[in-house]
């Protein structure tokens, strides 16, 4: 393979009520639905140890970006000034991987749920990757830690207005 090449297959493709880009969320945070990951048949048993809760990264390929975009203005707004797309995260870029982070809400065979997610119906799914919260060498805490409980008579120190 030469520098110029690279070969990627996907591993499953997004199943999602988002059908149409320009409607699609942002960030998945930002209101977007949980969708389904069908992955191709000679991968499902990479999926066997995903469970319920886990958070994971999921990388997408953003079939529908223009992969000629250099700069953009942030957030698609005009009064914030062009900026290099390796500076956000835009889907338009030279390279258009997406990166998502999701919790597993469901696992079904070659199906996995996986919510909230901005991409749209189609997408190509390149990877999914634990997402180490807490990383410990030889252990991996898959889900996300439960909160510590508050202290509920711990007084906390007055910051003065000048202090901030």
């Amino acid at each position: 393979m030469s520098q110029d090449e690279l070969l990627l297959r996907p591993i499953g493709a997004v199943r999602s009520t988002l059908r149409d880009r320009s409607l699609a969320p942002m960030q998945g945070h930002e209101g977007a639905p949980d969708a389904w990951i069908e992955l191709v048949d000679e991968v499902v048993p990479a999926a066997r140890h995903l469970a319920v809760g886990d958070d994971v990264l999921l990388l997408t390929w953003l079939h529908q970006a223009d992969r000629t975009v250099l700069e953009v203005h942030p957030r698609s707004d005009p009064a914030v000034p062009l900026t290099g797309v390796f500076s956000t995260r835009s889907p338009d870029r030279p390279n258009p991987i997406g990166l998502h982070e999701v919790r597993v809400l469901a696992v079904d065979g070659a199906r996995v749920r996986v919510g909230p997610l901005e991409a749209i119906d189609g997408t190509p799914v390149l990877d999914l990757k634990p997402l180490f919260r807490r990383a410990v060498a030889g252990s991996g805490p898959r889900r996300k830690p439960a909160r510590p409980a508050r202290k509920a008579n711990v007084k906390s120190k007055s910051r003065s207005k000048s202090g901030r």
